[in-house]
């Protein structure tokens, strides 16, 4: 769907413009995944920092220091926790450039900025 292609576009620039220092695992047309800089001692890998991803009915934005750290996860407003699902994705079927700018802020803490 193209909207979704101008959603993803838009939320894959808050993604990469907020989140210096990750790592970029994978840019491809609909999909993109950051990884953190340092490795995970479990894994052995670079741990998950975000993705963003087109789905059949959605675009997601997946952040996942918000899983560990509380104070960012209780910072997100009424209006974007109407986009949660679980504790680390936001979906979107609309451009919404107030909660853009929200997820914008919550990127850039999530990276330690």
């Amino acid at each position: 769907m193209a909207a979704f292609d101008d959603i993803h576009a838009r939320l894959r620039a808050v993604m990469l413009d907020n989140a210096p220092g990750q790592v970029v695992g994978k840019d491809e047309a609909g999909d993109l995944v950051v990884r953190t800089a340092t490795v995970d001692p479990k894994t052995g890998q670079p741990g998950w920092f975000g993705t963003v991803t087109i789905k059949r009915s959605y675009v997601a934005y997946h952040l996942m220091p918000l899983y560990t750290d509380a104070a960012l996860s209780e910072s997100v407003s009424p209006a974007l926790a109407k986009r949660r699902q679980g504790k680390t994705c936001f979906n979107f079927k609309v451009v919404d450039e107030v909660l853009f700018g929200e997820l914008a802020l919550l990127t850039r803490g999530a990276a330690g900025l």
